[in-house]
């Protein structure tokens, strides 16, 4: 696992570009062939950092580097969507300035963007660790990623580790995954996408995004299960629907990404249907050719992944009818949020 910097700050970057890309604050590493001299190199950018913090980062470092090889897997958490995407390493290690910030890189053939609810539970445990680079080798990762990338799905009676898979983790990920890291937030909201997907299959994902508009106040009108005529839902709000703005909403519930074929049939409708907004509901989420066409049209299409629905459900889940809460039946708790001072 290789992220994009903590709040996915470099994604778009290395996605277009091939890369995968690290930002520790040190200079050039082309000429540094040991450990020891990656420690000295590190400790003299932070003086102040500790001992242990030295050997936590220099270890991912000296990982990224030379660690990864080239034709490994490589799996990177996105956060614009609620996917992950899974690319093959092709180059060894470069430094570069890309968008005026130097990073260490190394050039990857991105492969796939999986949907997080197509991975087992305890891989998405790991690849939640806190680390910015780790190897991930429980929970037959590789194995159901290879799998995942032909199209097949895992399956799996529980999705949850066991205290004997756990026991087979490597001392990293014992230090990096443990019991103790979980994050309870996205833990539950990757429980709550899988029964939703379970739930709200083909048609019934249209009938969910319906009751979200509603309870935006748009006055819709769903088209019957079958051929839709490239729209599934058109909204408006007002009593009466007249008001702007008007949206040809289609929804694809499908676990594989949509390509940009679909956009452009969905801008096809808008103006068939005199609407100047649309909404594509891609539950696998969308290619990245589909994700750039998107970004140019910002001002007439938007895009929700099965992230962005979940997002809209937490945010609006109070105002659906009895019926569907049934249907879907969710509880607010709070937690205690205790910040580890030493990351």
């Amino acid at each position: 696992m290789v992220r994009a910097g903590q709040y996915g700050e470099y994604e778009q970057t290395v996605l277009a570009e091939g890369l995968i890309a690290i930002d520790f604050a040190v200079p050039d590493l082309s000429s540094v062939i040991s450990k020891e001299e990656l420690k000295i190199v590190y400790s003299k950018a932070f003086p102040e950092a500790s001992k242990g913090k030295v050997g936590n980062v220099v270890g991912q470092i000296w990982r990224f580097i030379h660690d990864i090889q080239t034709g490994d897997l490589v799996a990177l958490p996105l956060k614009l969507q609620r996917a992950i995407a899974i690319g093959k390493v092709s180059g060894d290690y470069e430094y570069r300035e890309v968008d005026s910030v130097n990073l260490h890189t190394r050039k990857i053939t991105w492969l796939k963007n999986i949907p997080r609810s197509e991975f087992d539970q305890g891989i998405l445990y790991s690849l939640g660790a806190f680390m910015t680079v780790c190897q991930i080798s429980r929970y037959d990762a590789e194995k159901q990623v290879l799998s995942l990338l032909k199209g097949v799905r895992k399956p799996s009676d529980d999705d949850r580790p066991t205290s004997t898979e756990a026991d087979k983790a490597t001392e990293e990920e014992r230090e990096t995954v443990g019991e103790e890291h979980i994050d309870i937030e996205e833990y539950a909201k990757d429980e709550i996408t899988k029964y939703i997907e379970r739930t709200f299959k083909g048609h019934g994902l249209a009938r969910l995004v319906e009751a979200l508009l509603k309870a935006q106040g748009y006055k819709t009108r769903a088209s019957p299960p079958g051929r839709d005529g490239g729209v599934d839902i058109l909204a408006a709000p007002g009593s009466l629907g007249f008001e702007e703005p008007r949206i040809c909403v289609q929804v694809k519930s499908q676990s594989t990404p949509v390509d940009v074929k679909i956009l452009r049939e969905l801008r096809g409708v808008m103006t068939q249907r005199d609407a100047k907004q649309g909404l594509l509901v891609a539950w696998g989420g969308i290619t990245n050719e589909a994700m750039r066409e998107a970004r140019d049209a910002f001002f007439s299409i938007r895009i929700w992944d099965q992230g962005d629905v979940l997002e809209e459900i937490l945010k609006y889940y109070h105002a659906f009818e009895d019926d569907l809460k049934a249907e879907l039946p969710l509880k607010k708790i709070w937690s205690l949020v205790l910040e580890d001072s030493s990351n």
